[in-house]
């Protein structure tokens, strides 16, 4: 049992448990050693630190595969897209600080005004659905240059609908249709470019662009309905969306690569490896050690094989295709990424709802995103009332603190995801598990909670505690929700990245229609219950929800195990 995981007894090699530490007592070999084990097909390594790490996945020698691509270009990549989320991540928010001037403009209650943001969630999910299934077919170009142009129609659309209800209620679907590539593949694109041990800054990078840049949407949107009106925070985000449209056109290339299945050590299991005649269980073979490397993309790369056991046997080696030419990479295709079809690949997300991992990290992320929701309901209605009387501008200010607080659930997680990986993975001897993600759920559970409990109590008595208290909470409960969502993902692309996609959709599903639900209900909750008692309750079931981390840690393992000799995709006839 490594630090509390409870080992599997099934299988040798359990799917993302991988080996990324080289064993620094092991004595090194000469010169003449390494020539002969470099002469080999071994290990490629990221020597640049003081502790050789194992790639994982490891890269190809197609020069072709993103593995391979320069460090910076694939940071690049990354950086436009969490340019473009944040500008889709815009989208969802938007109307948060005009609830008052929207309900007296278009002549609506308040529900048919959250609604305007329900439905849009509701584009998010369905959408989200569909494009996740071309993605798989045909890779993920396509979809952020389709989400880049409907943003950019869709945002004009809403800006000139004037008073009628229905035609903005239309425009915020397809802005909904619009975000979906970038809240369902960007966190995957991240497992396409990088390896585990570079995974952590880049998915709190790219978190915090989908969650974190949505607080500092009303504090702008406030202002400019304030002084221009209400059209153009769209026609702004139309205008801007035009602006970033040549940076996806010209900067992001295919991600989606169809990998050898014995590179992908992260996803292998003995059985299956030694039944294919591949080489096995890459991670676990570190033996005579090379001292001969390779630099390639600013990673000292080197070589290194067990040759302590004679049954192993490598892949032959493929023909090497050329390098694709900068115009090629321009095409929005350049290929099917499956043979499967896409009708199955459409419905392939709805049976993973029954498995425990990624129905934990839909609870994880998903209850906290639909809570903040929930905030934002009491912040568009109530605070506009006595005794505190907010207009747009203050209420948008008062999402000030909840940006704040991405920012800090940016940074804490960033810093904390690979350092307690990287530690965690010392101290199991070289072993990386997964689950050692799942522990970020601890800052999630103490700032989290403690935001919706304090937002509660405070929210329900402002004439005590000002505005000042409920935006303290705020920004702890948006902490939290971005830390959450960090750590979901991490775990889902390092113990599950053969269904990661998929898996995404579910989170993507979930979370939208959660929100889309607590939009029809938040108010008259509110209403009904009170704002105190109702987010007491809230807490309360994020706590429990919380805990369920415990067990998801301990069985985790065992968990991964029993999933990959039981696919409920196979099960269900949909791989």
């Amino acid at each position: 049992m490594g630090l509390g995981i409870l080992n599997d007894s099934v299988l040798e090699h359990v799917p993302g448990t991988v080996h990324v530490l080289e064993d620094q007592s092991r004595p090194r070999p000469g010169p003449s050693e390494s020539d002969a084990t470099a002469a080999k097909t071994g290990l490629k390594y990221d020597r640049s630190g003081p502790v050789p790490i194992i790639l994982v996945p490891q890269p190809s020698d197609d020069p072709n595969d993103p593995l391979n691509w320069p460090l910076w270009r694939r940071d690049l990549i990354v950086a436009i897209l969490c340019v473009v989320s944040t500008m889709a991540a815009t989208l969802s928010p938007l109307l948060a600080a005009d609830t008052l001037t929207l309900a007296f403009y278009l002549h609506r209650n308040f529900t048919d005004i959250a609604l305007l943001t329900g439905y849009h969630l509701c584009g998010v999910g369905v959408a989200g659905l569909l494009f996740v299934a071309s993605a798989r077919v045909w890779g993920k170009r396509h979809l952020f240059l389709l989400g880049t142009v409907l943003m950019i129609v869709a945002s004009a659309w809403g800006g000139a609908s004037g008073r009628n209800y229905k035609s903005l209620l239309w425009a915020r679907i397809f802005q909904g249709m619009a975000v979906a590539p970038f809240e369902a593949l960007v966190n995957a694109v991240v497992g396409d470019l990088y390896c585990v041990h570079q995974r952590g800054i880049r998915m709190a990078l790219s978190n915090v662009s989908l969650f974190g840049s949505a607080f500092f949407t009303p504090i702008l949107v406030g202002k400019i309905t304030y002084t221009l009106g209400w059209p153009w925070t769209f026609y702004l985000v139309a205008i801007f969306g035009a602006a970033v449209l040549p940076l996806v056109v010209f900067g992001v290339p295919e991600t989606t690569y169809r990998r050898s299945a014995f590179l992908d050590t992260d996803l292998s299991s003995m059985d299956n490896l030694h039944a294919e005649g591949e080489r096995t269980d890459l991670v676990e073979e570190k033996a005579a050690a090379a001292h001969v490397a390779d630099t390639t993309n600013g990673h000292h790369y080197r070589n290194d094989i067990d040759l302590t056991r004679p049954h192993v046997r490598t892949q032959p080696s493929p023909t090497i295709p050329p390098k694709a030419t900068y115009a090629q990479t321009l095409l929005p295709f350049n290929g099917r990424k499956t043979d499967e079809s896409f009708f199955k690949l459409v419905l392939r997300p709805f049976p993973l709802y029954l498995h425990p991992a990624i129905l934990w990290a839909c609870l994880i992320q998903g209850t906290l995103i639909g809570w903040t929701v929930m905030i934002g309901v009491v912040i568009g209605a109530v605070f506009g009332l006595p005794p505190l009387f907010f207009d747009e501008v203050k209420t948008g200010y008062m999402y000030t603190g909840a940006f704040i607080g991405a920012v800090l659930g940016f940074v804490f997680s960033g810093l904390l995801a690979d350092w307690t990986a990287r530690r965690m993975t010392r101290r199991n001897g070289g072993v990386y598990e997964p689950e050692f993600r799942i522990v970020l759920v601890i800052p999630q559970l103490i700032a989290g909670c403690a935001g919706l409990y304090g937002f509660g109590i405070t929210s329900a008595n402002i004439a005590r505690y000002g505005w000042f208290w409920p935006e303290f909470f705020f920004a702890l409960e948006v902490m939290g929700m971005v830390i959450g969502a960090v750590a979901s993902a991490l775990y889902i692309v390092d113990a599950h990245r053969d269904i990661s996609v998929e898996a995404f959709t579910c989170l993507l599903i979930f979370k939208n229609m959660f929100s889309f639900g607590l939009t029809w209900s938040a108010y008259d909750w509110i209403l009904r219950a009170g704002i105190r008692k109702t987010f007491v309750i809230v807490g309360s079931v994020q706590v429990a929800i919380c805990l369920l981390s415990i067990p998801m840690y301990i069985l985790g393992k065992k968990n991964r195990s029993f999933f990959h000799r039981h696919d409920l995709l196979r099960l269900a006839g949909l791989r």
